[in-house]
């Protein structure tokens, strides 16, 4: 080891806490050690390499699935899932919060992000449920600890960043999603119910919907409940691959929203376009940023170095993965999600292929925690685009969140421990 292996990091860490954006703070740490670290290869190399990297054929799913999101907004389908959902759980007790988190888990297939999930709902479902006597706290955390939901259903974006990092299959990832998130949605469900009956918030409706408005709402939500089943149809039966299925998905969501809904006219296509342009280039910005601290990491084999490291005094999987589950907690309140799975995959994966973790079940792993520790006080991400929306203090949340943050600590530790859940899919589907 030199000064050069691990300046980089350290001064990647102090651009964080000045508050330079993190691509930006990536790509001048990988930078620097490229400029002036001896031995190491030239810049004009480097950034042959970024490019390289972010022409992945993988990575092409990216902006195929927000595409396909921005889409489906405009289609109207939202507006037609919430009412679905509403007619499903709406007679339960805390109705539109029951609505809030089966909306999610609904919209898991079709937005795959956190935070585009978060700021929705926060428009949307948060100011009914203020009208219906819900505390605003409690309506903001009900909201941001449901949209953790979303990018572990596929097509979740942090799904396919993990499976790129590891050099792992995407459709598997995706199957190992399905069952992780609808357990979570029923938990959390149940825990929406004790707590809505303690606080004496009603149902939104008073009684269970009628078999025919239930059917019409269903047939009227079927172009989008299709998403999912028919994403992993066609991944099963080798009709296209998870980057062509994003392509897919994109072309569908144009047919539905011209031809089945009508609600999508030829003035909005710019606007599609406009917004599934600057998403993407956030995301790949911040990938751009993250294969050039990569390239850095892998001429210095500090990979290598942090498996020795972590090897020589974790012995056990057990050990290995409680000690990863409470380091992601701590570092993913402070990172991007995405940009944290970059970064990080690569430097765990090795230890974790030495202790003969299943790199499926352990990138579900990764992907969970990175997604809880977007909700947790006092930095995580989803936390600050609801509260901003919603005009929650962060005093408020903290305190309100306790019980979910618990909830959702405690499915991470049972998907963490119990890899069975987490691979029956992949396993059965894999075949």
């Amino acid at each position: 080891m030199t000064f050069w292996t691990f300046f980089p990091l350290i001064l990647m860490l102090v651009l964080f806490f000045l508050n330079l954006p993190v691509a930006y703070a990536m790509i001048v740490a990988g930078a620097t050690y490229f400029l002036f670290a001896p031995n190491s290869m030239s810049l004009n190399m480097m950034m042959q390499k970024m490019i390289s990297a972010n022409s992945s054929f993988t990575y092409l799913a990216i902006p195929f699935f927000i595409c396909a999101g921005v889409v489906f907004d405009y289609a109207g389908i939202t507006s037609r899932l919430m009412r679905l959902a509403e007619l499903l759980v709406g007679h339960i007790q805390g109705g539109m919060a029951q609505v809030n988190i089966l909306l999610s888990c609904m919209m898991g297939g079709l937005s795959g992000s956190a935070n585009a999930d978060a700021a929705l709902e926060s428009k949307m479902i948060v100011p009914e449920m203020e009208k219906l006597g819900y505390a605003k706290d409690f309506s903001t955390v009900v909201t941001v600890a449901s949209s953790c939901i979303t990018p572990i259903i596929p097509p979740g974006i942090i799904l396919i960043l993990y499976a790129s990092a590891s050099d792992s299959s995407v459709a598997k990832m995706f199957y190992a999603g399905y069952l992780p998130g609808i357990i979570i949605t029923i938990a959390m469900m149940v825990m929406t119910y004790f707590i809505s009956k303690k606080r004496g918030y009603k149902p939104s409706r008073e009684h269970h919907a009628h078999i025919v408005e239930l059917l019409k709402a269903i047939f009227s939500g079927l172009p989008a409940l299709f998403v999912p089943f028919g994403l992993v149809m066609g991944l099963r039966l080798g009709m296209f691959t998870p980057t062509e299925g994003g392509a897919v998905c994109v072309a569908y969501s144009l047919i539905i929203g011209f031809l089945v809904y009508r609600e999508i006219k030829i003035s909005d296509l710019p606007k599609i376009v406009k917004e599934s342009v600057f998403s993407t280039a956030g995301i790949m910005f911040i990938l751009s940023g993250a294969n050039v601290l990569s390239i850095y990491l892998t001429w210095e084999r500090v990979p290598n170095l942090v498996s020795e490291a972590i090897l020589s005094q974790i012995h056990t999987p057990v050990a290995f993965l409680l000690m990863v589950n409470i380091l992601l907690l701590v570092i993913g309140m402070f990172f991007d999600g995405g940009a944290a799975m970059v970064l990080l995959a690569p430097l765990l994966v090795p230890a974790a292929q030495s202790l003969g973790i299943d790199l499926i079940h352990f990138g579900l792993v990764l992907s969970l925690n990175l997604t809880i520790a977007g909700m947790s006080p006092p930095f995580g991400n989803m936390m600050f685009v609801s509260t901003s929306i919603t005009g929650t203090t962060i005093a408020e949340y903290a305190k309100a969140c306790i019980p979910y943050m618990l909830l959702m600590i405690g499915c991470l530790l049972l998907f963490t421990y119990c890899p069975g859940i987490v691979m029956l899919l992949p396993n059965l589907l894999s075949r």
